[in-house]
């Protein structure tokens, strides 16, 4: 056909237009691949410090705060009545309160954040449990004799229903947490996609039409054509440096940081969980049962059993805990064992003393003193988290715009940079 031939001869204007436009063309196509791109990254990366992350410590905090509740209650149990003990009453009372307050905000947030049907039935069931849990509570703080009773009725609603709702529900925001991870990885490989080849294909245009008109009109240079391969190239390195370097700042912050964290907050559930099982022991005339449990959990956190992180060390990420740590925890463990000989003994008196006494070397001073040092590294993690979040969210400031700006002007560049050889035409 004419039209076509005369099209692609090298010399007429049709072959100019031809050029120009799939340039502008393809710089019009990246513009708003690029924009939508990065304003999905930053949005995702949003979602993840919003949403994701608070929603998944959220749930772990509520498996904490739980076990905690469980211990104080078994506290107050054992030193109702002991005006020597008045101290350590008070101190596990206004724990309990501040564990309960905990509780039932962080009950509150997962209401407002559920997921879905599942999730939000999850928390209705809590929220239920919880309701049947504190009235055993109450039943067993004025019962006197009773207590044991009650209290075994509660502490098996926490174990039985309460934990494991609370288990599914923390799953549920690690899954969320590894979904929106996912979704941003896939969006920064699209993103990394797009600049090479888009961004390669317009570098090719814009270079091969600079050398085109070059032999043709003998001009070589054209400003506007070399201004807009530059423009070009200073968007197309730092997009893509952009989208990887806030991905390894956000993936080694959940590698490093948040997993961490979430490991070591249900890590410091089940050392409260024990220590909890040595106030049962003696509460339930030394059952055989609670001793085992807390061997078992024990057991768990100083071997890295069942994926908590061990006492003695972490993953290859570096230990989670301190020498000091471990000292301190081999002091209450200690002091637990000592506990235990002492009720065998028929010391029931001297047993509740050392486990719930306040003062240095009684096994509850041990065991906060323990655990103070393990929360110090937790809100560490969690800091360190916190601070890549918002590294993150730097790096991708403006970058939803930054392609509009400079496409914009490629595209402007573009017939600006021709306009004069049309000229030449007519």
């Amino acid at each position: 056909m004419p039209v076509v031939e005369r099209a692609l001869r090298p010399e007429t204007p049709a072959r100019l237009r031809l050029w120009a436009g799939a340039t502008v063309l393809t710089a019009a196509v990246l513009l708003v691949s690029a924009c939508l791109i990065m304003a999905r990254v930053q949005q995702q990366a949003r979602i993840i410090g919003d949403q994701a992350a608070p929603q998944a410590a959220n749930a772990a905090d509520l498996y904490f705060a739980l076990s905690d509740m469980d211990a104080q209650v078994a506290r107050l149990v054992l030193t109702s009545g002991r005006d020597d003990l008045a101290g350590s009453n008070i101190d596990a009372l206004g724990t309990y309160r501040e564990r309960g307050r905990q509780v039932d905000e962080s009950l509150q947030r997962s209401l407002t954040t559920a997921a879905g049907d599942d999730e939000r039935e999850i928390v209705l069931g809590l929220l239920h449990d919880l309701g049947a849990y504190r009235e055993r509570v109450w039943q067993a703080l004025t019962a006197g004799p009773g207590a044991a009773g009650y209290y075994t009725q509660a502490t098996n609603v926490l174990h039985l229903d309460l934990l494991p709702a609370a288990t599914r529900l923390r799953q549920a925001g690690e899954d969320r947490l590894d979904s929106a991870y996912g979704a941003k990885r896939a969006t920064e490989i699209a993103g990394v996609t797009v600049a090479v080849v888009l961004g390669g294909l317009l570098l090719v245009l814009l270079i091969g039409l600079q050398v085109w008109l070059a032999k043709r009109f003998r001009r070589l240079l054209n400003p506007a054509l070399i201004t807009a391969t530059v423009l070009t190239a200073l968007l197309l390195i730092p997009m893509a440096a952009v989208l990887v370097l806030q991905g390894q700042v956000l993936s080694k912050a959940r590698d490093e940081s948040l997993i961490p964290f979430l490991d070591l907050t249900r890590a410091r559930a089940v050392s409260y969980d024990a220590s909890a099982d040595t106030s049962r022991y003696l509460i339930s005339n030394r059952l055989g049962l609670y001793r085992q449990d807390f061997d078992r959990k024990a057991d768990s956190l100083e071997n890295g059993d069942t994926g908590l992180p061990a006492v003695a060390g972490g993953p290859d990420i570096g230990p989670y805990y301190t020498d000091q740590v471990v000292e301190r925890w081999k002091a209450y463990r200690t002091g637990h064992e000592r506990i235990v000989k002492l009720a065998d003994a028929g010391q029931e008196a001297e047993a509740i003393t050392a486990l719930t006494g306040i003062r240095r070397g009684d096994a509850q001073f041990d065991f906060s003193y323990y655990d103070a040092a393990v929360a110090e590294i937790t809100e560490s993690r969690r800091d360190d988290f916190d601070r890549a979040l918002r590294d993150a969210e730097i790096l991708l400031t403006g970058w939803p715009f930054v392609p509009a700006v400079l496409l914009g002007l490629v595209i402007l560049l573009v017939p600006l940079s021709v306009r004069k050889r049309f000229a030449e035409f007519r």
